[in-house]
């Protein structure tokens, strides 16, 4: 009885202690702060037990049975940092993610590899730096962005690339162009083809060991592009992004005269000098103001200003005359000046831009389709870039043995492109806007100022030729009218295809096979107008197509094997490529309609040219890579390459890498370092060949070995003119690469980087030899010579201050490289001048040979410049000055290759807004600035043009310390080439600033939306330089502001997700 009494009361107190055990509830949605999607799989788990659930579909769960007790939930997921929340009833929870682990692996060649593995030396840039660059090019996109990598940009044209260079310049006269792979494919398309909203990340491969498997085609270092894949979270994902905007010009003029009146003062002084010294002072004052409105012998040609009968422009104190009124009626015409500037850029020029893409994935494919349009009005009328792309991207898993993929594109273009707009051409408006007199009319004026119109109903521009006036300086010419009238538009169909096929032979090995086609299809027609300037009034029409199409074969097997703690991984394989390039171009002159540009709408003087070339390159490769306990790596590949460029007997190479790392903060005695996350040591070497040999104007030689003719007409028979000398003995170019540094993450991620040293020596350089012109020809391809860089880089990122509200971020890099040619051709004897350019052993590639100027004669206000003294056996025996240019010695400047550049910026997220800026900037070197050249002129052969204000300080006798020489027109060498033109070429660009608000999810549930984000967003906001109108960003070498002028855009825009 007891026991059954004491059985029933355990019973009892059990049951009554399982009753009042309570548990509690929560429920909640997790999301990701990348993109404010979902997070599906999340593990939610109560801290301190085994109770736990995840997410569902659309990122919420319920967890029910959370013991009174528990005050803290942990959830995680894979790529995202892990987050701690007290326990509530109703959860709103956000993942970051974890920097650390989603930069673990990266996109390397053939493959991906861990970051903390790879031994070679590369740059990732994601899709959100990419992006944020409103470029219409991606390679704009880079400025700044990447240690070792620069770019260069002379024409700021819509739809026009950059030039690339990583790690300094590896030849004299072959290519120093990066390659470009796509998806794992060499792609042969124009850069502006690829829709910058693809890109998922750019990966900079910069030695050897990292690009050395793409033979040839990657001497001067590799970009690899990788677009956009589906995220594997079940459903279809919707992505709109739509911005508008305006451009503008981003670089101003120079400092230069803007009042007609004292732009007259100076061309009175600049005659009133050249006379005195023969006329004295009275007649040189009439002499003077005569020519002075007259077109000839330095005088200025217009009269704008009307003055009192009986009285001169110039009053005998040298300054305009009081009396003057701007205007002039000669009772036909009316004469007042224009400001160019003004007139032809930032009218107005519309940037807009949509995109739409659809992605998904499951387990057994993955997708992303996108389209996109672009409309890019250039800064000058008739100019502009406008792009229809798509893209259709799939990866299936047919079975457990097979995954095959397609990533095809179609992308159509339309350039318009005015021509001549580079040089001092008379066609070039950037060139005769940016240069021309304050005081000359772009427009013809009748007698009661209004702009005139001819009987078609066409503006009518001032072309200078006499018909409402005549000036010296571009003369006949109105670029704005050629701009109007003329036109020249490209049109560019191109089809980018890649397929692959992956198949698993055994557990470990796998075949792959990639195809890969580029097809461009470019279609130009350009009218030279019938109705004014030099083609006038016959008119001429143009048209040409162009055709290339390129294969890119790959087969490789790779293989993998893991035991204890080794790890090996292997790659054989072949690459084939083949490029063909057809050419079709006519022309004829006399237009019939004026609208049509067809060349049967012409009937005279018909011109008609084709051509064809080949490439070809063949590949066999091989790769090893080992792993010791996730501490200790190496790598070595080899490559056999074989191009149709050189002779039979000379055509394969074998180029070759061998790479190391130490992961240093995985060692024992690194273990009390909690602040180290990873810290390694990597170093390889290899050698590379480079096969492309340009032509002397820049273009491709694809037959460098063959001797190339022109075909002409004798009188109805074939001549046979020797156009090219080729020389069969050529060969590969060969690059020697060095690179040793450090990876490192500190600080729990917090402060992540590199350093690194890198070497990159070029022997048996491609290079024209001069020779005799006894023999028929000027030059002869030869293999000669050697040169290197050297050069150390410094990357480096982190978070300035972080919490659940605020991350504030910071990046800096900085590249410093030194050029060096160690050796030439031997008849040069250590040497080569070429007009203003010296190569010589031991010194710098890039340095200028030039007259060096000593100043002003105080005496006379000639310039002066230095001349070395020498015996009679010519050696070198003092320092003289002169004013004869002929006399004057050349020197050589020196490196003027910038000392240090970079770039560095800052990202903030403040609650829903987010707010970024980057810079790039440049230290340390020179540039001739021909354009201040040429505005510091003192008239005569150059009177029309306008002035630096600097001019105000020229020579006088009441002024004779100056550096500036006399005003006078009759003076030959006052601004002659000399290193008096050479200025500092340091700058500091602000690349790109943006604002950006992202809406809570919590209003968006309603509309069906699960992200949206307002943006503003400005590029080539600032540039600061030594000089105001200075862009030394166009070239190591020279600058001038006669190119396309880089455009400002700022725009606003809206991306959205449901």
């Amino acid at each position: 009885m007891e026991k059954r009494l004491l059985t029933l009361l355990t019973l009892l107190f059990v049951g009554f202690g399982i009753m009042t055990a309570q548990t509690k509830k929560a429920t909640g949605t997790v999301l990701s702060d990348e993109d404010g999607l979902p997070v599906i799989g999340a593990s939610i788990l109560v801290k301190g037990t085994s109770v736990g659930t995840v997410t569902d579909m659309d990122g919420n769960f319920v967890l029910s049975n959370i013991p009174e007790s528990a005050t803290t939930l942990i959830i995680s997921y894979i790529g995202m940092k892990s987050e701690e929340v007290k326990i509530k009833t109703q959860l709103n929870i956000v993942l970051y993610p974890d920097t650390e682990m989603l930069d673990e692996v990266m996109v390397v060649a053939f493959g991906k590899a861990k970051k903390s593995a790879f031994t070679g030396s590369a740059a990732v840039v994601k899709s959100d730096k990419i992006i944020s660059r409103q470029a219409s090019d991606v390679t704009n996109s880079l400025s700044g962005q990447v240690a070792g990598v620069q770019t260069i940009s002379s024409n700021g044209q819509p739809g026009e690339s950059a030039t690339v260079r990583i790690r300094g310049i590896g030849s004299i006269a072959a290519g120093n162009n990066p390659l470009y792979v796509v998806d794992g494919v060499p792609f042969d398309g124009a850069i502006s083809s690829i829709n910058p909203q693809d890109i998922e990340s750019m990966t900079v491969l910069k030695d050897a060991a990292s690009n050395a498997l793409y033979g040839a085609r990657g001497a001067n270092g590799v970009i690899l592009i990788n677009t956009r894949n589906g995220k594997k979270d079940g459903k279809a994902t919707i992505n709109v992004d739509a911005k508008w905007g305006s451009n503008r010009r981003a670089v101003p003029n120079y400092d230069v005269i803007k009042s007609p009146g004292e732009f007259y003062e100076l061309g009175f002084l600049s005659l009133f000098n050249a006379y005195l010294p023969t006329n004295g002072p009275e007649q040189a004052y009439v002499r003077a103001n005569k020519t002075l409105l007259t077109p000839n012998d330095g005088g200025l040609g217009y009269q704008v200003y009307t003055i009192p009968q009986n009285e001169r422009l110039i009053g005998v104190n040298g300054k305009l005359n009081p009396n003057a009124t701007l205007g002039y009626n000669n009772g036909k015409y009316f004469y007042t000046p224009d400001n160019w500037f003004d007139e032809i850029f930032d009218s107005g020029n519309l940037r807009q831009e949509y995109n739409v893409s659809v992605s998904g994935a499951s387990d057994k494919i993955n997708y992303y389709m996108s389209a996109g349009y672009l409309d890019d009005k250039g800064i000058i009328p008739n100019s502009g870039f406008t792009r229809i792309s798509t893209r259709l991207k799939a990866d299936y898993q047919a079975n457990k043995w097979l995954k095959v993929g397609a990533n095809m594109s179609y992308v159509n273009s339309d350039s318009s492109y005015p021509r001549n707009q580079s040089g001092s051409s008379s066609g070039n408006i950037f060139y005769v806007a940016n240069s021309i007199g304050p005081i000359y009319p772009l427009y013809i004026r009748d007698n009661e100022g209004q702009i005139m119109k001819d009987s078609y109903g066409y503006t009518m521009y001032d072309y200078g030729n006499g018909l409402a006036g005549e000036r010296p300086f571009m003369s006949q010419s109105n670029p704005a009218s050629s701009i109007a009238l003329d036109k020249r538009q490209y049109t560019t169909d191109f089809f980018s295809g890649k397929w692959y096929a992956n198949v698993s032979i055994l557990e470990n090995l796998t075949f792959t096979m990639n195809l890969g086609t580029d097809i461009t299809n470019r279609r130009s027609a350009a009218r030279l107008n019938s109705f004014y300037g030099q083609y006038a009034p016959n008119g001429v029409l143009s048209a040409s197509s162009v055709r290339n199409i390129s294969f890119n074969k790959q087969f490789l097997l790779s293989y993998n094997v893991d035991f204890d703690k080794h790890s090996l991984d292997f790659l054989a394989g072949y690459e084939g490529y083949n490029l063909k390039m057809q050419s079709l171009s006519g022309s004829k002159e006399k237009l019939y309609n004026p609208d049509n540009l067809d060349l049967d709408n012409a009937i005279m003087k018909p011109s008609v040219s084709s051509a064809t070339s080949r490439y070809s390159t063949a590949g066999y490769l091989f790769r090893a890579q080992y792993n010791y306990d996730n501490k200790y790596f190496a790598s070595a590949s080899f490559r056999r390459d074989g191009s149709s460029r050189f002779h039979k007997d000379n055509r394969w190479g074998n180029f070759w890498s061998l790479g190391g790392g130490w992961l240093i903060s995985s060692e024992e005695f690194m273990s009390e370092a909690k602040w180290v996350n990873m810290l390694k040591f990597k170093m390889s070497y290899g050698v590379q060949g480079n096969d492309n040999l340009l032509y002397q104007d820049g273009t491709a030689n694809y037959y460098p070995y063959l001797d190339q003719f022109r075909l002409t007409n004798l009188s109805g028979d074939f001549g046979l003119a020797l156009d090219y000398k080729g020389n069969k003995d050529i060969t590969w170019e060969t690059s020697h690469s060095f690179n040793t540094g450090f990876d490192f993450e500190l600080l729990h991620s917090r402060l992540n980087g590199s350093i690194e040293y890198f070497s990159r020596k070029t022997t048996d350089m491609l290079y024209y030899r001069p020779m005799p012109l006894s023999l028929g020809y000027a030059n002869i391809p030869m293999n000669v010579g050697s040169m290197v860089n050297r050069g150390v880089e410094f990357d480096v990122t982190g978070v300035a201050y972080e919490n659940k509200v605020v991350q504030w971020d910071l990046n800096l890099n900085m590249t410093h490289f030194k050029n060096k040619v160690l050796k030439l051709d031997k008849s040069l004897n250590g040497q080569l001048i070429d007009g203003t350019r010296i190569y010589k052993e031991g010194e710098s590639l890039y340095q200028l040979y030039l007259r060096k100027y000593a100043g002003v004669d105080t005496e006379t206000g000639k310039a002066l410049y230095y001349l070395d003294v020498k015996d009679e056996n010519g050696k070198v025996t003092g320092v003289t000055t002169t004013d004869d240019l002929n006399k004057a010695t050349q020197y050589g400047t020196g490196d003027i290759l910038p000392k240090v550049y970079g770039g560095f910026g800052t990202t903030l997220k403040v609650y829903d807004f987010d707010f970024g800026v980057s810079f790039a900037y440049q230290l340390g070197g020179q540039v001739f600035d021909s354009t201040y050249q040429s505005l510091m002129h003192v008239g005569g052969r150059s009177a029309g043009q306008n002035w630096h204000k600097d001019i105000r300080n020229a020579w006088t006798p009441e002024h004779p310390n100056t550096n500036v020489p006399q005003l006078n027109s009759n003076s030959a060498y006052a601004n002659s080439t000399s290193d008096r033109f050479l200025i500092s070429s340091n700058y500091l660009s602000l690349q790109n600033i943006t604002l950006g608000y992202t809406v809570p999810r919590k209003l968006l549930n309603k509309a069906g939306l699960s992200s949206l984000r307002f943006y503003v967003v400005a590029d080539n906001v600032a540039l600061f330089t030594k000089r105001k109108g200075l862009d030394p960003r166009q070239s190591y070498v020279s600058s001038n502001n006669s190119n396309y002028s880089p455009m400002r855009t700022i725009s606003g825009g809206l991306t959205l997700s449901f």
